[in-house]
């Protein structure tokens, strides 16, 4: 088989990279192992325009967020299944001169196009919310799991997905092109998480795996609204509650712990009290996040046609739509992305 391009790993990154190439009349095949795409399956898949610790207007925000809905709106035709959920998201304030900021940040442009109200009374009874908070709109979830599953039969039909692990030792570059099991492609591009870490071409970058855990559970508190305050809390379609997440870089260890159970119920109990319910599963995955916290989109300096779409971390959801119009802008007219995401930051450390 001959195609243009080869990418490893169909996970969020590949998944969309590959809709890209294909929507601008590329060939390709994906190689993936579906038990290799625990990260992008755990994920929560929030788009979230105001976050951390601080409530600060998430990094880029005004380039990202007008190109989340298009593309996830366009793979819902493509796969006939809904993958995008509109929901405002409620962030309670922990103090009233959190209140007072956002009184004043209300009225600031930057932020208008995300703020839908900001609350100085409690939204719920439920909610520990005593100073209120702000309503967050452009906001919402993507249902990961349905994206990779339809999107996976779809690849399956076209002929253009093989499920088996990568083995890159059978990668044979020769002609000007790469050689890989009766496959022959023009380039190849990594999109397999962490499995890129451990690839004799990327093994130098960077690399800051965190690992996450996150529970769905029974409720009867119901709100339309994603409570998100040191623990995200989701309404799912059949009314089951995802609550999450961990964050860990020490223990990376592939499996659900109770230490982290019981960091997410400790943290939803201080925001939404007396309603944690019964849990129904408890999953983790490890995230391909990087040290400076920003994607890994580049060529290779020395491999020919070798390059990386990656490192996309807890925010792939919001970042991928933006950032694989980049990468197909190097794929195909070799436009360069930005230094802040592109790998040449770190060619130091070859």
């Amino acid at each position: 088989m001959d195609v243009d391009f080869l990418l490893i790993g169909q996970g969020l990154a590949g998944t969309v990279l590959s809709y890209r190439l294909m929507d601008a009349d590329q060939s390709i095949l994906v190689i993936d192992q579906p038990a290799g795409n625990n990260s992008s399956r755990v994920a929560a898949g929030l788009f979230n325009p105001i976050t951390g610790r601080k409530m600060v207007k998430t990094w880029n925000a005004d380039r990202l967020f007008p190109c989340i809905k298009p593309l996830y709106a366009e793979l819902e035709k493509l796969i006939g299944q809904r993958l995008i959920y509109d929901k405002a998201i409620y962030r309670p304030f922990f103090g009233v001169d959190e209140q007072n900021e956002w009184m004043g940040k209300s009225c600031d442009e930057d932020v208008q196009a995300y703020l839908e109200e900001v609350r100085t009374q409690p939204l719920y009874d439920e909610v520990h919310d005593p100073y209120g908070g702000i309503v967050l709109k452009n906001s919402g979830y993507l249902d990961i799991n349905v994206l990779l599953d339809e999107y996976n039969a779809w690849l399956k039909a076209k002929g253009r997905i093989k499920e088996e692990n990568f083995d890159e030792e059978q990668l044979v570059h020769e002609g000007g092109k790469w050689r890989y099991q009766g496959i022959t492609a023009k380039a190849i591009i990594y999109c397999n998480g962490l499995g890129a870490a451990q690839s004799s071409y990327f093994q130098w970058l960077p690399f800051a795996p965190v690992k996450g855990e996150i529970l769905e559970m029974e409720s009867e508190f119901v709100p339309e609204e994603i409570i998100n305050r040191g623990v995200f809390r989701i309404t799912m379609p059949d009314l089951r509650v995802r609550v999450g997440s961990t964050y860990s870089w020490h223990d990376l260890d592939i499996g659900p712990t109770e230490q982290g159970k019981e960091e997410i119920l400790a943290r939803l109990e201080k925001i939404v009290q007396g309603q944690a319910g019964e849990v129904l599963s408890h999953r983790t995955g490890v995230r391909p996040a990087t040290k400076d916290r920003k994607p890994l989109l580049g060529k290779h300096p020395s491999a020919k046609n070798v390059y990386i779409f990656n490192g996309f971390g807890a925010k792939g959801v919001s970042l991928v739509p933006y950032y694989s119009n980049i990468m197909l802008d190097l794929l195909l007219e070799n436009a360069e992305p930005e230094k802040d995401v592109n790998i040449s930051r770190f060619f130091k450390y070859i």
